[in-house]
């Protein structure tokens, strides 16, 4: 069974994400993505966790639906957290994936994270002042089977690996429970490509999630399995075995759509790469402050490989994607956003059709049926990678747009 799942979410206890994010509509939103499994997120925070209880039942090993079984889309326990703490005379911001094997095991850190007087109200991803380390160890001991994944591995700001406050690598940030660490996330503004440059992760999966603060963002980055039947036990088992036969491949956003992939200073509309930011001395050319170095710098300062370095044996491949509001906003001429975009996309995904469905596996013959011939060849560029796009920079995101495609009028989108 094929099956397409998006671990790291969250709900509408996290500060400025959508108060539509509700267990139920996010399991409508998966049906409409095409996301067969998704996280919880934010399960540490006690209102979500009740409504877990209420609403959700465990309908296989770990796995979770809807009591009211008005949705097919299934869920994970999950939640991200945030370390900020001090290592090595530099203070230390890394937020990390915790998947959960049963609402006991949730329960167990849960407490445990009272016990050291972390404030688990304030916000659906909490902010403790805990060492990454110590946090595992604590995780481990709550239950041996917890999957803990370093979250969006390279960000600037709140990363294992980002420039701002991150490490050079997983053993100098988990020491001796390195061991334990299967998979890091890859983060919307690098791809697994840019990771295969770094040969310390060949042992390791990369895995990918939308980070999604709406609904609409669901699914941006997923991951694709082969399991026979749904469970936890199942998955956690394809990841600690580095199964490549059952972990098929990730979908990405393209990293330079991310708004991190580049380097640049936000407030004076200024981004450059690597090259350009070494000649600068790091120094914004408009008004002499330090650049925010992005994700492709990073990479590249701790890369033993260079740039295209062939996918390791031992990792699997991926796909990037556009989402299909901004492919058919790129040919409507419209933002993702307008009401005639989303009545297009609302028009493709009737009759029980998704938007991966659409923008991964329909054959050419479909779409034609389904829409015009502009938003086809649009979709079958974007299949190809044929895209233009301006870079994301100091977390302003990229802009995107698919080569090639005939607008309607001059587009707001690029």
């Amino acid at each position: 069974m094929r099956i397409i799942t998006d671990f790291h979410l969250h709900s509408q206890w996290s500060r400025a994400c959508s108060k539509a994010l509700t267990l139920p509509n996010i399991a409508k939103a998966c049906e409409r993505k095409g996301i067969d499994l998704v996280g919880t997120s934010d399960a540490f925070h006690p209102a979500w966790r009740s409504d877990i209880g209420a609403l959700l039942e465990e309908v296989e090993d770990g796995v979770f639906a809807l009591k009211d079984h008005s949705s097919r889309s299934h869920f994970l326990l999950t939640t991200e957290i945030s370390c900020i703490y001090k290592r090595g005379g530099k203070v230390r911001r890394v937020h990390h994936v915790i998947v959960f094997p049963s609402l006991s095991a949730l329960d167990r850190l849960t407490s445990a994270l009272l016990e050291r007087q972390c404030n688990i109200k304030s916000d659906g991803r909490p902010i403790v002042g805990i060492d990454s380390e110590d946090l595992l160890t604590m995780a481990l001991e709550a239950d041996s089977q917890i999957l803990f994944i370093p979250a969006h591995a390279w960000t600037p700001w709140f990363s294992i690996f980002g420039s701002k406050s991150g490490f050079d690598s997983l053993e100098e940030c988990f020491g001796s429970l390195t061991k334990y660490i299967y998979a890091i996330e890859t983060g919307l503004s690098s791809d697994p490509a840019m990771n295969w440059r770094l040969s310390a992760l060949d042992h390791i999966f990369l895995v990918s999630n939308s980070d999604a603060h709406s609904l609409n963002n669901l699914g941006r980055e997923a991951n694709i399995f082969e399991i026979e039947r749904l469970s936890f036990k199942e998955l956690r088992r394809i990841l600690v075995e580095h199964d490549i036969e059952h972990f098929l491949e990730t979908i990405e956003f393209f990293p330079e759509e991310g708004k991190y992939h580049a380097d640049g200073h936000a407030a004076c509309n200024f981004w450059c790469e690597p090259r350009e930011t070494k000649r600068l001395k790091g120094v914004c050319p408009k008004c002499g402050k330090p650049l925010t170095i992005g994700v492709l710098h990073r990479v590249a300062e701790l890369a033993d490989r260079p740039v295209g370095a062939p996918r390791p044996l031992s990792a699997v491949p991926f796909r990037s994607i556009v989402p299909l509001s901004e492919v058919v906003g790129s040919v409507l001429g419209f933002g993702k956003a307008s009401k005639r975009v989303m009545a297009e996309v609302s028009r493709l995904l009737a009759d029980g059709r998704s938007e991966f469905q659409i923008l991964l596996d329909m054959p050419t013959s479909k779409l034609e049926r389904i829409t015009s011939s502009e938003i086809t060849t649009a979709i079958l560029a974007m299949r190809e990678g044929k895209v233009e796009i301006r870079p994301g920079y100091d977390g302003v995101y990229g802009r995107v747009k698919v080569k090639g495609v005939a607008m309607k009028k001059q587009s707001t989108i690029f």
